[in-house]
């Protein structure tokens, strides 16, 4: 009896499996409108940050996961720069129930793609000759669990 319980429960480890296929820029762009003046103004940064993620289901059991990263950075109120980045990756997700598929696809793979694109915004702006930004850490379980909430409202509003 012990050997089948512990047989099933080797079959179901072996059933959930997750592996990261590749990581690359997907998109990516730089708008500085106000260059050069930009330059010759005192620098007051106001930082304004979007997210987005998006998936899409490929052959198999891989999945596309990409996260958008769109940065504005005002001074005053002229634009020293636009900055946008798509950081995608590939994986392969398979074993998972629905939940665990939704959760890992919506904030598991955007929390591994976000230092990247990080990396890829700080990159594009320190070549823009602006100072590096620094994002912070982004907490993309805590969007996601938002985002179900709102969801769930949103349910309940058209049901009523």
């Amino acid at each position: 009896m012990t050997e089948q319980a512990s047989n099933g429960a080797a079959q179901g480890e072996q059933a959930a499996q997750f592996s990261l296929q590749r990581i690359y820029v997907r998109d990516l762009s730089f708008e500085a409108p106000k260059s050069p003046e930009i330059f010759r103004q005192e620098w007051a940064p106001n930082v304004s940050m979007d997210l987005n993620t998006r998936q899409k289901a490929l052959e198999g059991d891989f999945y596309e996961v990409v996260l958008t990263v769109s940065v504005t950075v005002k001074t005053g109120e002229d634009v020293a720069f636009i900055a946008e980045v798509q950081q995608a990756g590939i994986f392969l997700i398979k074993g998972l129930d629905a939940a665990s598929m939704s959760h890992t696809l919506g904030a598991f793979c955007p929390n591994i793609l976000f230092p990247y694109a990080r990396e890829a915004l700080d990159n594009l702006v320190t070549r823009g000759s602006f100072p590096a930004l620094m994002l912070s850490p982004v907490n993309f379980d805590a969007l996601y669990a938002q985002e179900l909430q709102r969801m769930q409202q949103a349910g309940e509003a058209t049901a009523h």
